[in-house]
């Protein structure tokens, strides 16, 4: 491979919550003495980013002066021709795209432009604890429509009830996360088509977070929630950012896009009153240093690497976790594992799981704060040895100890 995703990069001391936040909030506790931490739980990548991004930083720090500036059309030509590249996208244009602070803050943004405190939203479960957090901070009362895992082990939107929930609660909001965020599903065209019309149906103005949208595996395929009809066009607001996709979270800057222009007015009414949503000059030039052509080819090699370290954990699990089970995402690099039938079998519950993995250094996230009642959520994106020896230390200090 043309770039680094084996060495192991070096965070303590670096502004990083993966490895120096541990103790703290809802983070992992510290492991034993004995023990290196392999930071499995917050989802971001333990890769160096695309070296374009790091040039055009420096490239712009080099110039002494940091004042007041507006979106270049570098800027958004960057995000257009990634959109029509990536997914397929036509007709973006620079009106289309706007920029938020976060993808949280843009989910927020959009609900309060059309519902009210202690309104009804609809999201699927398991659930993103951002979306959690910042509807429950803003007042709105959240119905959940389980995902269903079907015969073949795959996670399913139940769409009866689905419909079901938006009928009785009158909901006209709805989050819909692409691809899914704990679960890792990337939707086919069928689904979304169906999810949409029930939504339509209901008059529901639609979120769709597709922060994860460049991280999907092989073999399958990122489906814009807005391009599956005239209608999800209308109603939609799709949210985006190159965070996840080349680890940049730490400078903050993400985009929607919002073709009707009574919904974008709306919107941005909207995220214009906190007069903080403005963009970093850094993170614009960031953007644009990511969406270069090597950005594409660093992306390929990355999801491959992502892919590997996926079959490979989930390969592990079913030979060597009896009661232990995953469903293999097919986007993002998390796992949401499952530990229900391993804990009835040994008297554990989940609180054990966890901090057994801590002790060893096994940083993994609780996942009772995403609906996963006896789960973990795990992050891959590692260099492969780091994550073979995380699941040797599993192995030999907690589920076969």
């Amino acid at each position: 491979m043309r770039y680094d995703f084996t060495s192991h990069m070096e965070r303590h001391g670096k502004d990083s919550i993966a490895v120096d936040g541990l103790g703290t909030g809802f983070a992992p506790e510290p492991p034993e003495e004995g023990f290196d931490v392999i930071p499995m739980w917050v989802a971001d990548m333990n890769f160096p980013t695309v070296p374009t991004v790091t040039d055009a930083i420096i490239e712009r720090a080099e110039h002494p002066a940091f004042g007041y500036f507006s979106p270049t059309d570098e800027y958004y030509d960057s995000i257009i021709r990634w959109q029509e590249t990536r997914n397929g996208v036509t007709g973006l244009a620079p009106e289309h795209i706007g920029y938020e602070n976060g993808v949280l803050g843009g989910v927020v943004a959009t609900l309060n432009s059309f519902v009210a405190p202690g309104d009804k939203v609809l999201l699927h479960s398991p659930t993103y604890i951002g979306f959690t957090k910042s509807l429950e901070n803003n007042g709105l009362s959240i119905v959940h429509s389980p995902l269903k895992i079907d015969e073949d082990g795959v996670w399913r939107m139940d769409f009866e009830d689905m419909e079901a929930k938006l009928a009785q609660n009158d909901i006209h909001a709805a989050v819909f996360c692409s691809p899914h965020n704990p679960c890792g599903r990337v939707w086919e065209r069928w689904e979304v088509e169906r999810a949409m019309e029930l939504y339509r149906k209901y008059d529901c103005v639609v979120v769709s977070d597709e922060i994860w949208s460049d991280l999907i595996l092989p073999g399958h395929r990122h489906v814009p929630t807005q391009s599956v009809s005239d209608d999800a066009r209308r109603r939609t607001v799709a949210l985006y950012a190159p965070s996840k996709t080349f680890n940049l979270a730490g400078l903050v800057g993400s985009y929607h896009v919002i073709y009707d222009k009574s919904l974008r007015d709306r919107v941005t009414s909207r995220s214009s009153k906190c007069h903080y949503n403005n963009m970093n000059v850094l993170s614009m030039h960031a953007l644009v240093g990511a969406y270069r052509p090597e950005g594409y080819k660093w992306l390929d090699e990355l999801t491959q690497v992502l892919g590997a370290n996926v079959d490979w954990a989930c390969d592990y699990i079913a030979e060597h976790f009896d009661g232990v089970s995953v469903q293999k995402p097919q986007g993002t690099y998390m796992l949401f594992v499952d530990c229900s039938e391993w804990c009835a079998a040994h008297g554990r519950d989940i609180d054990w799981v966890e901090r057994a993995c801590w002790r060893v250094g096994v940083a993994v996230q609780d996942g009772r704060m995403f609906h996963g009642p006896c789960h973990l959520r795990m992050n891959l994106a590692l260099p492969l040895d780091r994550v073979q020896e995380a699941f040797d230390r599993m192995d030999r200090y907690v589920f076969n100890a």
